[in-house]
């Protein structure tokens, strides 16, 4: 079984520390993990805590939760919370040294008894909650070197979680409790085989790089909640009830440790402007007594004490143990969420998130961060600029009161933060991150991953899984075992990730992951399937020696057919390529009325049979396999950018990128043409004027991939016959150069290869192969790899031999394949002797993107 182990370097039964840490454990829990989590007693020593036993902290959290820790500990000679506020005070305040050899022998016991608990434990994942905050950096110390040790040992990989709510600058600065930047007595985030660090945002992130420029694994996590409205229901009908809260009553919600850093005084003051209000707090009385009795106090001289209630700790997850409450049964029943906090000691502001993931207006103090946080991203609240004046007047409180008496202003409020919470910090981010960084176990025997990239397909995904699912090997269903599926969700807004979770949850013999990729873009997706599939692979039990795994691109809106893993699965088994590209067809029925359109489609998809067969074709997205070793080998799929409307976005051929990189890199791709996949008519059917027109796909250079899903039923209009023509010209004019000249182009040997003498004759075969070399030498600094980077040199080729290739072609495709359409019109009274320098000037005028139109962007049929 897996196991994970949790350390809070807080100290505390219940803070946003541990809060946070439960709601990333729980995923893991769900997948199996058993969870222990040390609470940091034997760490911080200003809580109180050192050594103490825990009592009855377990009824704080989740039944699913072992609370546990380092054993031996008390055992160590000169280890106690003495000498962890002597180091705080004389080395990472001071800056002296005196204690650093005491410091060394401490951290190598330490880290000696840490290794030996996870040991007896079979502890497989660490996550580390606040560690670099230097309380004790004795402790941090010793986990570095237990991480290192205990690491390597069992080959673990990344396998510490290391999550800082809190740095130097961020907790209590104006005291320099931890010293002045760079912070030269603090143990530093190191770059280590096993750690990967997170960051709460961007500032936290930058500020953390300015100090460590050089720290490699370290990302932002934003603290994450579920969006979804707290709810007055029968179990926690009762809160106000057992609160002493009147019914009706406005009810501010403050949820906090009572300390006085959280200015909790604030609160009281605002509500002594608000008559009728009351207050509740939640957090524990006891942690700090002469804070409580100085708020206490404060209240009965405000006149406001009997409108306050403390009322202790609440759950930080739902609850169904009746008598006991948690937060969101506070904000189920609370007006507003009140944080009014300090300028300079709050990191995140949870309180905050929470009220907007459950749909409670808040009211906030500027703090420091607040704008990193909220209020920079759009988040709507009154704001009370602590700056200029310290305590809540009559402006702020009546903006307050506004929002409690406005109904239609608190709707506005609650749904424009809930949207904008559901994209910053819903549970989906943290999800997404745990299953990429911390993927579940592969299952033993699985060869092939099956990654499919969506976005917005609710109305084709049901059936693509149904074709998924029912893969035949021969007669028999194909092993479930043997593939897996990988969704990608790439920001649906429409049911996408719920059918697929529903198709999992119904179909549980076959694996079917969901993650998400937040940047837009098919090949983003695509390249975050892959690389999820390569990471859970390489982990794999039971592997064979030389046993190789496969990963396989497939589209959203085709079907495949029953056969298509199988033998796509067969074929690379038995030719050991790199690539195993499908075959792609249009059912015919779907053109029924229409033969000139299907004339054109079929002659298109007949020249590809020949050179498919021939030269073993480009992976499509909506169909091919990659052998994983040849995938890491070129680099996997590799993310190219454009300027589109003045914006870069992600070109759209990552695909046939990819192919080109490993053909370039003399591996082989192998045609499968009985693999087969029905391609979606939706583009044929909805932009056909731009097919007609070589246009659906850009123009200028741009691919541009609308995206094109029908709203109303295709006309199933044929094509007259000039535009049947037209529509023929600019597919044969796009499927040429990338089909017949750029494998040669890519890999001249092929020129020496009986089959494609045969194709081609020997005398063409031979002048290509002198041309292709002259070209080679006169751009060789370009590299052949970048997808405009072909394009010249192949539309080059084409112009200088199209009616020799066209020969070719009908000789083995047809004879309706025809001649080549015409040149365009500034090369037709070009002389024959200057006419390979004119396509030069033509095909790499990079200004007026002449040659790509005449070609066609991209693919057509």
């Amino acid at each position: 079984m897996s196991v994970l182990w949790g350390v809070s370097f807080d100290a505390t039964p219940l803070s946003g520390v541990v809060v946070e840490f439960l709601k990333t454990a729980r995923r893991l829990a769900a997948r199996g993990y058993r969870v222990h989590l040390d609470l940091g007693y034997d760490i911080k020593a200003d809580k109180g805590a050192f050594f103490r036993p825990y009592r009855d902290e377990a009824r704080l959290l989740p039944e699913w939760v072992a609370l546990d820790r380092v054993e031996g500990v008390e055992e160590i000679p000169g280890y106690d919370s003495a000498f962890a506020g002597r180091v705080l005070s004389e080395v990472v305040q001071a800056g002296k040294d005196a204690l650093r050899p005491e410091i060394d022998r401490i951290a190598g016991e330490l880290a000696d008894r840490i290794v030996a608990t996870w040991e007896r434990l079979g502890v497989t994942m660490v996550m580390v909650e606040n560690g670099t905050l230097p309380e004790n950096l004795t402790y941090t110390e010793a986990l570095y070197r237990a991480i290192d040790v205990y690491g390597a040992r069992h080959r673990l990989g990344r396998f510490v979680f290391w999550r800082d709510h809190d740095l130097m600058w961020q907790s209590e600065p104006g005291i320099a409790k931890y010293g002045w930047f760079p912070y030269a007595s603090v143990p530093a985030p190191r770059n280590s085989p096993h750690i990967h660090y997170f960051a709460l945002h961007e500032q936290a992130k930058a500020r953390t790089l300015e100090w460590v420029p050089d720290l490699v694994n370290i990302d932002v996590l934003p603290n994450a909640f579920t969006i979804a409205p707290a709810r007055i229901d029968e179990r926690n009908a009762g809160f106000r009830r057992d609160h002493g809260i009147p019914d009706g009553v406005p009810l501010l919600a403050r949820i906090t440790r009572i300390i006085p850093q959280k200015r909790l005084d604030r609160d009281l003051h605002l509500l002594a402007l608000l008559p009728g209000t009351w207050l509740f707090v939640a957090g524990d009385v006891g942690e700090a007594p002469a804070e409580h009795d100085r708020l206490a106090g404060l209240a009965t001289r405000l006149g406001v004490r009997d409108r306050v209630v403390f009322g202790g700790w609440l759950t930080p997850y739902d609850t169904a143990v009746p008598g006991r409450y948690s937060v969101r049964d506070l904000l189920a029943h609370a007006t507003i969420v009140s944080f009014l906090t300090s300028y300079d000691y709050e990191s995140y502001g949870n309180p905050i998130s929470e009220a907007i993931a459950s749909g409670t207006p808040y009211i906030t103090s500027g703090y420091e961060l607040y704008d990193a946080v909220y209020g920079s991203k759009g988040f709507r609240a009154p704001v009370l600029d602590i700056r200029t004046r310290d305590l809540p007047d009559e402006a702020f409180a009546r903006a307050v009161a506004e929002l409690i008496t406005d109904e239609g202003k608190r709707a506005e409020v609650v749904g424009v933060n809930q949207e904008l919470g559901r994209a910053r910090f819903g549970t989906r981010v943290v999800d997404d991150l745990v299953e990429r960084l911390y993927p579940p176990p592969m299952r033993p025997g699985t060869r092939l991953s099956v990654v499919l990239p969506v976005y917005n397909e609710a109305a084709n995904l049901r059936e693509v899984l149904r074709t998924l699912y029912d893969q035949r090997d021969g007669d028999a269903p194909l092993d479930k075992s043997r593939y897996e599926v990988v969704v990608v969700d790439n920001n649906s807004t429409d049911d996408t990730v719920d059918l697929a979770h529903a198709f999992a949850a119904r179909h549980p013999e076959l694996a079917l992951h969901v993650i998400h990729e937040p940047e837009q873009g098919v090949s983003c997706a695509r390249r975050a399937g892959m690389d999820f599939a390569v990471a859970r692979s390489r982990n794999r039990p039971d592997t064979g020696p030389g046993e190789r795994f496969y990963l396989v691109s497939a589209d959203a809106d085709c079907r495949v057919d029953a056969h298509w893993l199988s033998e796509l699965f067969a074929a690379m088994e038995s030719s050991k390529a790199a690539i195993g590209v499908c075959d792609y067809y249009y059912n015919e029925d779907h053109f029924t009325g229409r033969p000139r359109l299907w004339d054109a489609i079929q002659r298109t998809l007949r020249c590809r049979a020949v050179t498919f067969a021939l030269f073993g074709g480009f992976p499509d997205g909506k169909g091919f396999a990659v052998e994983r070793d040849a995938y890491e080998r070129a680099g996997g799929i590799e993310i190219f950018y454009q300027l589109r409307d003045g914006e870069f976005v992600n070109h759209l051929s990552d695909d046939w990128d990819f192919g080109i990189k490993v053909a370039s890199g003399g591996d082989a791709i192998t045609y499968v043409p009985r693999s087969r996949v029905e391609i979606n008519p939706r583009r044929v059917d909805h932009a056909i004027d731009e097919v007609i027109a070589g246009r659906a796909y850009g123009s200028d250079g741009i691919i541009v991939m609308r995206d094109i899903r029908p709203s109303t039923p295709a006309l199933g209009v044929d094509l007259t016959q000039a535009e049947a023509r037209q529509a023929w010209e600019f597919s044969i004019k796009d499927f040429t150069p990338k089909n017949t000249i750029l494998p040669v182009l890519l890999t001249p040997a092929l020129l020496e290869d009986d089959a494609v003498i045969a194709f081609f004759g020997a005398d063409l075969a031979a002048r290509l192969a002198r041309r292709i070399a002259e070209i080679r030498d006169e751009t060789r600094v370009v590299d052949f790899t970048p997808i405009h980077a072909y394009k010249t040199p192949s539309y080059r080729l084409y112009f200088e031999f199209a009616d020799e290739l066209f020969a070719c072609l009908r000789r083995h495709v047809g004879e309706d394949i025809g001649f080549p359409p015409p040149l365009p019109p500034c090369l037709a009274e070009v002389p024959a002797e200057r006419f390979a320098e004119f396509v030069r000037y033509y095909c790499e005028d990079r200004e007026s993107g002449e040659a790509h139109n005449y070609f066609g962007n991209g693919g057509v049929f």
